[in-house]
Formats: structure tokens, sequence, C-alpha cells
């Protein structure tokens, strides 16, 4: 007996089969799924997820996937299986996804969504989504397309004067700046050749397009700048410009408002930035440069004292999903244009800007950046206002001076894992940063043959934790044991010798002294009570061990 789905989702559509469902239904729901993300449509299923069974004139699948491909546009190749479940037959045809638009026969084109209560539906493609799905299928390059009815004079030479001042700046290709206006516009891709003429491209008018035709050709190039004080408003802009223009706007009000620390490390004072600059001006540039410039909507940024949101419409480009970017391959929404600002210096340029924005908060001990907000339809970052951990950078820059290097992306992010829950697994860290195994391994092997992290074993299981000397760990308010932590094995012993002095010890006292997460500390102590050390007493918030030895 075969099982069948519940309910309803993006990939898995029911239709009720009895009366027959009619030919046209069922090309429209293959049509919307060859669409989409593919899936899976069930004949003989209601809506609710109840089991009705197949029509007989729906019984012949070689003929029906026959009729599906002579019905679509290119023809889309499906597979059908007959399954059984208490004597009634379901139809399972199975749709995939591709790689470029599909119609029906008749012209018709839709796609799949959900809908606001994450129930999906079919709706139809319109003309000026189709950009945008080739987009996200790295088929179209908006940003390279030539604008009709324009000409160079609709440059703007003020602004072509500010990206030539960003590449200095920024030490973009120095051969760039040896060239004339033409040939500088035809190396970045600013003007593609129609005829005998050249004219602007869309990033050619991004970037260094006149205002008012910017406006009138790609109304869609507008930016939202809010910032919140203590839950009043008090600044909130929305404006057309070129984009250098507002990247530049943007980061200036930023600069004004970014306050910056201090410390002290050995001969050195190294600078704390309540954000990193470079993180910000990375997330924004990734904002601009990513963005569906096909659909309508801004580029907004909204600074509140907890923290930074920037958004953009159009979601993840094709194979890239929120908790997969510092893996995935460097390719974004619009090329010619991610290409123009890595050129010009603007953008980093090997293409891994995400490393760097993630970066910006693990350097300082700090929260990381989060993408969980994300939808298909935008991609929204937020940069939480969260403390530095001090120790961690006095670490981390003393041991770049000693080793002669930058820590690697992974590198700090176990770092920063170990820093907080001190002793876990290979496993567990793969889990807490989604590194991928392979690269996780070789990370551990540099750090720990660095003397940064070390390697306990514990019932045929390998921890990993911070080497005794090299990071402090924040001042706890338990001061019954201050000596530190130096090994896996001194764990028992520490906790023992806290048990001895109070005569007590419960998995609160372990937590804070160990640092390690309660169900660490519950797995300490059942060990100690398994071997005969300890006795646990009371239950729930009373349960607390002694010594054996304790009456």
């Amino acid at each position: 007996m075969c099982t069948f789905p519940n309910t309803e989702t993006l990939t898995i559509e029911f239709k009720s089969d009895k009366k027959p469902l009619p030919d046209n239904d069922i090309i429209d729901a293959v049509v919307a799924f060859a669409n989409t993300e593919g899936g899976d449509l069930y004949l003989g299923i209601e809506d609710d997820g109840t089991v009705t069974g197949l029509h007989p004139s729906h019984q012949d699948i070689t003929r029906l996937t026959a009729f599906i491909a002579n019905k679509t546009v290119p023809p889309v190749s499906t597979r059908a299986t007959i399954l059984t479940n208490k004597n009634l037959q379901v139809l399972k045809i199975s749709v995939p996804k591709y790689t470029y638009i599909v119609a029906s026969s008749t012209g018709k084109i839709q796609r799949r969504r959900l809908k606001a209560d994450h129930t999906p539906e079919n709706v139809p493609l319109y003309p000026y989504e189709i950009p945008h799905r080739l987009s996200s299928l790295s088929l179209l390059d908006f940003s390279a397309q030539p604008l009709p009815d324009t000409t160079r004079h609709d440059l703007d030479a003020t602004e072509r004067e500010r990206l030539r001042n960003i590449i200095r700046t920024y030490h973009g290709e120095p051969t760039l700046l040896e060239l004339d206006d033409l040939e500088l516009d035809k190396a970045l891709r600013l003007v593609a050749k129609v005829g005998e003429d050249y004219v602007p491209t869309v990033t050619g008018m991004l970037l260094i397009g006149r205002q008012e035709r910017l406006q009138e050709l790609i109304p869609t190039a507008e930016s939202s700048l809010q910032i919140m004080d203590n839950g009043q408003l008090r600044i909130n802009e929305t404006y057309t410009l070129p984009l250098l223009a507002s990247i530049e706007k943007i980061n200036n009000y930023f600069t004004t408002i970014n306050q910056e620390d201090e410390m002290d490390v050995g001969m050195f004072r190294v600078p704390i930035p309540h954000y990193a600059p470079q993180a910000f001006r990375e997330a924004l540039i990734n904002a601009y440069s990513h963005r569906d410039y096909s659909l309508l909507g801004r580029v907004r940024v909204l600074i509140e004292r907890e923290g930074i949101t920037i958004s953009n419409p159009g979601g993840f480009i094709q194979g890239v999903s929120y908790d997969k970017l510092l893996d995935a391959e460097p390719h974004g929404c619009n090329p010619v244009l991610a290409d123009c600002l890595k050129r010009i210096g603007l953008a980093e340029r090997s293409g891994r800007g995400i490393d760097r924005i993630y970066a910006g908060s693990l350097r300082y001990g700090k929260m990381l950046p989060d993408y969980s907000n994300s939808t298909t339809d935008n991609v929204r970052l937020y940069i939480p206002a969260s403390r530095p951990d001090k120790n961690f950078i006095r670490l981390l820059t003393k041991k770049q001076e000693q080793l002669h290097r930058d820590f690697t992306i992974y590198e700090l992010m176990v770092l920063s894992q170990l820093k907080g829950n001190q002793l876990l697994t290979c496993q567990e860290l793969s889990a807490h940063t989604g590194i991928p195994a392979y690269k996780l391994e070789s990370t551990l092997e540099t750090l720990t043959a660095e003397k940064m992290i070390k390697t306990s074993k514990q019932r045929k299981v390998i921890y990993y934790t911070f080497s005794g000397q090299s990071y402090k760990v924040p001042t706890c308010e338990n001061h019954l044991v201050k000596e530190p932590i130096t090994d896996y094995a001194d764990y028992n012993q520490q906790i023992m010798k806290l048990a001895n002095k109070k005569g007590n010890v419960t998995r609160a006292d372990v937590t804070a002294l160990l640092h390690v997460s309660p169900a660490q500390a519950y797995r300490l102590l059942n060990r100690l009570k398994e071997n005969g050390l300890l006795i646990l007493e009371g239950k729930g918030k009373m349960a607390h061990y002694r010594l054996l030895s304790i009456t």
C-alpha cells in the first residue's frame, strides 16, 4: 500500500479526478511546475488530502505523457506512475524543473507561488516577470542590455568623474584611468555598439546616467534610507540617483553615525567600530549589484539601535540559499554590473564579498549577520548591533601578528563557535557553522597545528576546544574555582574540587564553572555519578549532586 503526502506544497499539488479533471487543467499544472521548482501532481486526491481515486480516462499513462508533451512548448517530458491505496488508484505525474520558460500550446504561461498562509497556488507568469526568471537561471544578464532610444549624451560627465575618483580611492584597475571617456565606457561595458553608434547599457545608465534620464528609463533604480533614533524616524529619504552617487550618499550617513572605540593590544591600538565599515559597504554594494532591476521596489537601508537591515528586490539566484552563502559559487543576477563594480575597486574582486560581510562581525566576536528573513522575491540582510568580545579581539590580533597572516572565514567561524561552547565535536561544528565536512577537517587541522585549538577524546568521540592559553573566558560570577581549565581531562577534577568545597554541585554550577552548555554539564555530572564519585539527590530545580563520602 502506498502512502501519499498530507498537504500541498510548492512542489506538490492535489487534483480531484472524480469528474474527470479537464485536460487544460493538467497542462496548466505541469507548466506551472516546470516554470518554478518542478514537482509532483497527484490526480485522484482532494485538496484536503483525501484519496478519492483516478478516473478511468486517465489510466493510459503512455497516452497522457505524450499528450502533455504535445501540448507544451517546449515539450515537457514527464514521468507518470499509477499508485494504489486501499483499492483506490492515484496517478502521480512528476514534472522536472526547466531552465527556460515553458508555455502551453495555446500560449498560456503560469508559475507556482506560496500565498500568505503558505498554501500554494498557480498564477500567471507576466511578461515583465520573464527577465527575472531568466536572470535567476543565469540565462539573461539584464544589466548588459543596451537601452533603446538612448545616446551617450544620456551619460553624465560628472558621474563619470566620480567613477574615476572611485578607481583612484579604492585602488581599482589602474589601466582604466589611462583611457579616454569612450574607451573607458567600452572597457567597463557601460555602452554597447548598436549599428554604427554606441548606446548606454543598463549598467552604464545605472552607474553614470543623467538623473532625469535614469528616472525615465530605469525607474526601479530607487533607494531608501531610514534612520531610527529611540523609536523616532530621524531620517527618511527616498530617491533615484546613479548607483555610485547613491552608494556614496548612504555610506556618508553611515560613517557619521558609526561610532568607534579602541583597545590596547601590546604595542598596538586596535580600533573597534560599532559596525565594520568594509562589511557595511560590501553589503550595500551587494544589494545594488544583485538586485533585480526588472522588478518594482527599492534598495532599502534601515539603521536602528538594534541593528542594520539592508534589503533589495529579487531573491537569491538559482542554486543559492541563505544558509549556504559561504559555500556558494560567486555569481549574481547582473554579471556585467557586478564585474564593473569589482574592476573599479568598490566590490570584493574575487566575488566573495559575503566573506567580508561575515568577517566584519566575526573578527570582533560579535553576532553573525542574518539572511534568514529573505524570500524568493526579496533578499534581506540583518546585521545585529552586538557587543564586541575584547578577549577574542586580543587573541586574534596577537596570533595574526605571530603567524603573519589573517584568519580565513572558516577559521573565524570555528573559533567563534568554540569560544562560546568550549567543547564541540566535528559534527556539531559542521551543524553550527554550515562548513562542508571536507573544508572543516582541513580548517581544524590548521588551527590544531597552530595551537589555537586542541583535541580531547571521551568514549571514542573527539572533541575540540580552545587550547589552554589561547582564549581567556570573560570573568563570570562563580569565583569558587579560579584556576583555568587547560585540558578536558581536568573537567572531572574541577567538578570534584567544587563539590568538595560546596558540599554539593548543580548543573548550573558546572555550566558557569566550565562554560559548557547545560546538556554538556549534565553528561559530565552523570558520568561522575555512574563512576560512583557523585550521587544525585532531589528532582527538578532541587536536583544536586553530592560527594558519595559526605553524609
